[in-house]
């Protein structure tokens, strides 16, 4: 390659050089989520409900859970903060300005909903870290190590939200069939239109630092992610179970190991497409399978009787 098809590249901080093409999309599409898609105010919903008790039958679990998770990202913007010590500007700016009051009020949306259909109000965790998230933070004061977080946090970022824009299309299309139009289009709607943005930008945030990566950090970040992938949310064998019940709630496992196969692979599909291009016909990361089927059966024994510890 020649000097003159050398993409512009520019430093993001002390990190590694992107090139601008990526930085400049990423930017690009930052600035358009927080035009666009501004937090969404709690009272301009219509938390009205026609059968609040059926409703919290049928999708109390995923509401609980899925209003934890979104208010957990306090949390999580705490743990980016220590995990990397110098990310590129784009990256503090997307989670820190845009995703983080985005999703709070996400979280906030569906506390309200729940607790209006009779629910406890949710119980996230806004303060507990990890000790390997500080270790890694350590380690990240060398570049090429939080190059390997990063592309770990993109990866977790990718699966979390089609994760998430998957759960909202089957609770939103659930709460129109038990005839709750009013939460379904001005509380589920409007988070499920925010959600495809947030995946966008760890898509593209993903394949631009992927293709900078040297063999020997590809080789760290496949073996870091086969060993610690889990469900978005799960972190104790409770919440794995938890995690289980809200794919038994959304129909995902009714049809047993294909529907959970199908979900597996929209979930994996773009770390299939960037981790594991070299394995021809393969059709979804085993761990991302394994991950779900484990937290399938466990919500399993929790409805026949199963005694749980967290």
């Amino acid at each position: 390659m020649t000097g003159a098809s050398t993409p512009r590249v520019r430093r993001a901080g002390r990190g590694r050089r992107r090139p601008f093409s990526v930085e400049a999309r990423l930017a690009e599409h930052v600035d358009r989520l927080a035009d666009e898609h501004p937090p969404i105010p709690v009272d301009s919903a219509d938390y009205s409900m026609a059968r609040p008790e059926l409703l919290a039958d049928k999708f109390g679990p995923v509401l609980t859970y899925m209003s934890r998770v979104e208010l957990e990202v306090e949390r999580n913007v705490l743990e980016l903060n220590l995990l990397l010590p110098d990310p590129p500007a784009v990256d503090r700016h997307f989670y820190a300005d845009v995703w983080l009051p985005q999703e709070t009020h996400h979280g906030l949306l569906l506390d309200r909903m729940q607790s209006l259909a009779g629910l406890p109000p949710a119980d996230p965790d806004l303060t507990s870290v990890k000790f390997s998230y500080r270790l890694l933070g350590s380690l990240g004061r060398w570049s090429a190590v939080q190059d390997v977080s990063r592309m770990l946090y993109y990866l977790t970022g990718v699966a979390t939200e089609q994760s998430a824009i998957l759960a909202y299309n089957k609770l939103h299309q659930g709460l129109l069939d038990l005839g709750e139009r009013a939460v379904a289009t001005t509380v589920v709607a409007p988070i499920r239109r925010q959600e495809p943005g947030h995946f966008a930008y760890y898509k593209i945030a993903a394949q631009g630092l992927w293709a900078e990566l040297a063999p020997w950090q590809k080789w760290l970040v496949r073996t870091l992610r086969r060993h610690t992938f889990e469900p978005v949310g799960a972190y104790t064998k409770k919440q794995w179970a938890q995690f289980g019940a809200v794919m038994h709630h959304l129909g995902i496992t009714a049809e047993g190991g294909r529907g959970l196969t199908r979900y597996a692979q929209q979930i994996g599909r773009v770390e299939l497409e960037l981790l594991w291009a070299q394995k021809q016909g393969l059709r979804v990361p085993a761990y991302v399978v394994d991950s779900l089927k484990s937290a399938a059966k466990l919500a399993a024994k929790d409805r026949s009787g199963g005694i749980r510890r967290s």
